[in-house]
Order: structure tokens, then C-alpha cells, then sequence
């Protein structure tokens, strides 16, 4: 995703980054070419959204995740999830086969989402294991 000028129609260049702070994030950007500036400011919830659909927020060119420079290496996937445990990651939570196949019936373009937030949910909770009672509890939760 690139946001654009809309009197220069150029792609607006990222400015400052605004690290989460009690879930909000702030980033703004200016136009290159006439100096217009558009900012975005999130909520915790949006910010959630965003880290659980693994979107990178900055520059296409931006250091990769673990040298320090990243503004958000918390939005960065780790990888395929079969990596160990790593200080500073989320705990694995496993997933009951009666909890897996009701996630299956969740739409697959939001499943993701879906999962990161369950998982969180869980966590959250003290549990390290999604089954139908936490399915359960997080559907009230949410209020789905």
C-alpha cells in the first residue's frame, strides 16, 4: 500500500514513525514534490488489527527485522511459526482439533486475524492451548 498526493499525484515519502504507546500508533507522511503532510493515527484496536495481519509499516527499503533500526519489529512476521521461543515473542499457543476445525469456518481472508487474535485472547488469560471453551469466551469477548 502507497499513499499518494492527491494534487501531485506522487508517492507521499514516510516521515516519522511514532512507536506504539498504550496501543496507538503515529505515522505521518509528506509529499516529496509540494511538501503536503498526512498523518495516520491508530487506536489499540487498530494497531491489533494491523500487527495480526503481519503488515510491515515503513519504507519498502527499511532494515530488516532485528537490527534495531526497524520502528515496529513487533509487526514483523517471524516466520513460519516453527521457530523456538524467542525472549520478547509471543509464547506458542497450540490449538485443539475441535478448536482447529471451527477456525476453518471462519473466512479465510480474515482467519488470520482471527487466529492472532484468538491466540492473544488466550494468552492473555493464562491459557497456552485454544480449545472450544476459549473459542467460546473469546466469541463473547469480541462479540461475534
Amino acid at each position: 500500500m502507497k499513499f499518494l498526493c492527491v494534487p501531485c499525484d506522487t508517492p507521499m515519502k514516510l516521515q516519522t514513525v511514532v512507536p506504539p504507546d498504550r496501543g496507538s500508533l503515529s505515522v505521518v507522511y509528506s509529499c516529496p514534490a509540494c511538501g503536503y503532510e498526512m498523518a495516520m493515527l491508530t487506536n489499540a484496536y487498530e494497531t491489533q488489527v494491523v500487527q495480526s495481519l503481519g503488515v510491515r509499516i515503513g519504507p519498502a527499503d527499511a532494515p530488516a527485522k532485528g537490527d534495531g533500526k526497524c520502528p515496529f519489529p513487533g509487526m514483523i512476521p517471524a516466520g513460519d511459526g516453527t521457530a523456538e521461543h524467542r525472549v520478547g515473542e509471543p509464547v506458542p499457543v497450540r490449538w485443539t482439533v475441535a478448536a482447529q476445525a471451527r477456525l476453518a469456518n471462519i473466512p479465510e481472508f480474515v482467519r488470520p486475524m482471527a487466529k492472532t487474535g484468538i491466540e492473544k485472547f488466550a494468552r492473555d488469560r493464562g491459557a497456552l492451548e485454544v480449545d472450544e471453551t476459549i473459542l467460546d469466551a473469546a466469541k463473547d469477548f469480541f462479540g461475534m
